[in-house]
């Protein structure tokens, strides 16, 4: 199968229209007055339930979605009483309608995205979606053109968070990313936004399941200057490839097409900075080196 796409439509059941927007929102709330009334600070409540606080103050603003499992451990951490346990399974039906959120011609790769078994990521202009922080992303949606209506930024930033899930299964997929140097000195959002997305790669680099590598400016031979691309594998299937332009989306299934782009992403991680060569640049770029 192939998708191609000519426009970026909305979905057809986003999530104002669904309501699990309004679940989200409801719940973080709810973790929020049980946080507090428990004494405990964002960091503490991440420390205990094995997370971050940024994660914590996300899942609060309604802008990522409460695993169940965490739901299970906030519950006993804030002495809820079950309040948090018995959301579980409203949340697991959101978390499958959610799956309609995004635009038509991204949807396809989107739901073979959650599912996961492996991803690598090859990015060439911008922090690749996965990575991106709440403020890194809302500048990417605020800056675009044609320009979008507060609504609408606010609802791709939401639905672009709420894909950062597929770290927090477990097994995670076994991921890779290569950023271009480039679109690491570029300061989308100014220079608050870019210490904190450098700040991100850094914690997500770190993770055991993730490989992250930057491809130096200073590299004389590169075998994919035609474009970004990701090699995805979803459970149970062969793998992929997608691409995408403008709104012009591809999801390639072709064994031949899907192996090119597997020798390039081979070649390219051989020429990139290693894993811990590229933390060290990160860190040298925050200052903390």
């Amino acid at each position: 199968m192939r998708v191609n796409a000519t426009r970026e439509e909305r979905p057809e059941r986003p999530t104002e229209v669904d309501g699990t927007a309004h679940l989200f929102s409801a719940l973080g709330k709810q973790i929020k007055v049980l946080r507090e009334n428990a004494s405990m600070s964002q960091r503490e409540l991440g420390v205990s339930a094995h997370c971050g606080e940024d994660l914590i103050s996300a899942m609060e603003r309604g802008v990522r979605t409460p695993q169940p499992d965490f739901l299970v451990r906030a519950d006993e951490l804030l002495a809820a009483g079950g309040v948090l346990k018995a959301a579980v399974e409203d949340v697991r039906e959101a978390q499958a309608k959610a799956r309609t959120r995004h635009p038509d011609w991204f949807r396809d790769y989107a739901r073979a995205e959650a599912e996961a078994v492996a991803l690598h990521d090859y990015s060439i202009q911008a922090v690749p979606g996965l990575l991106q922080t709440e403020d890194y992303a809302r500048a990417v949606f605020t800056h675009r053109r044609p320009l979008l209506n507060e609504e609408t930024i606010e609802k791709r930033v939401a639905d672009r968070l709420a894909r950062h899930q597929i770290f927090e299964r477990w097994p995670a997929p076994t991921s890779s990313f290569v950023l271009e140097e480039a679109l690491l000195q570029r300061p989308t959002g100014g220079p608050a936004v870019h210490q904190g997305q450098l700040q991100q790669l850094l914690r997500v680099g770190r993770l055991r399941t993730v490989e992250l590598q930057v491809m130096p400016l200073d590299r004389e031979e590169h075998p994919s200057l035609d474009g970004a691309f990701i090699l995805l594998t979803p459970k149970g299937r062969p793998q992929v490839a997608y691409t995408e332009i403008y709104g012009h989306s591809r999801l390639i299934t072709d064994p031949y097409e899907v192996g090119v782009f597997a020798d390039r992403y081979g070649i390219i991680r051989a020429q990139a900075l290693t894993p811990r060569e590229s933390l060290s640049l990160i860190e040298k770029m925050l200052g903390e080196r």
